[in-house]
């Protein structure tokens, strides 16, 4: 009978013990940190009259959080071409906001979520834009941390560290020359909207003008008929 009490309070204690640990999730399997890669986007929306366009995107703390973006083309009556921008934390606090036709923001992440954009055509009431968009993020002095950790588990070698370093100092260089080229290419394309908008507005504004002319003449040529004619349809001179 003794035995058989000294079992259930050693499995009352045991399950106690169990109900008791965390269970939450750890930072990574094997006790290795998340991994911190670069990411970018880059396409284009179209807002209409007084409409909000909003994405998240998903950055660990000491990262660097950029954002471009340009306002391509802009249709409607007293168009404005002016976009509101906003950037916000994972915690929904402002961390920016911008009143411009193109914007270039940069900051340091301080904290790891999913960071808000929002995209407003408020100053439009009665006309749409296109915005190219621009963003992402990229970290910098992760690898050297990751590199020291492989160094330690590993012991790799002068060689490979070399090569790894000059690697990552590549994909870095390689990640802003990819944000100049995209900027170049929100210019290129802002231009050729330019271009098309300013050809259409010539050749309406020509056959407008061709319209006025041609009613002009036929009104003076109608005025001067009833100058030289009388009710009994001869002439006054």
């Amino acid at each position: 009978m003794q035995s058989v009490m000294h079992c259930s309070l050693l499995l009352i204690l045991l399950g106690q013990e169990g109900h008791g640990q965390k269970t939450e999730p750890r930072g990574g399997t094997g006790g290795q940190e998340l991994f911190r890669g670069q990411d970018q986007y880059d396409f284009a929306i179209v807002l209409s009259a007084s409409r909000q366009e909003c994405f998240w995107h998903f950055a660990h703390q000491s990262g660097r959080f950029y954002l471009t973006y340009m306002v391509q083309w802009v249709t409607g009556i007293a168009n404005n071409r002016h976009l509101s921008t906003s950037v916000s934390s994972p915690q929904g606090f402002l961390v920016t906001i911008a009143e411009d036709t193109t914007g270039h923001i940069n900051f340091q992440t301080e904290e790891t979520g999913f960071y808000q954009m929002c995209f407003s055509n408020i100053h439009n009431k009665f006309g749409s834009m296109q915005v190219f968009l621009n963003f992402g993020v990229y970290y910098e002095g992760f690898e050297d941390a990751q590199k020291k950790k492989e160094q330690e588990d590993q012991h790799l070698n002068d060689t490979l560290s070399t090569i790894e370093e000059s690697v990552n100092k590549l994909q870095g260089q390689i990640i802003h020359i990819w944000r100049h080229y995209n900027f170049a290419r929100m210019r290129r394309g802002a231009d050729h909207y330019l271009l098309l908008s300013n050809y259409s507005y010539v050749n309406w504004w020509s056959a407008a003008q061709s319209v006025v002319i041609i009613m002009a003449g036929y009104l003076q040529l109608f005025f001067l008929k009833k100058l030289f004619h009388t009710d009994t349809k001869k002439p006054c001179c």
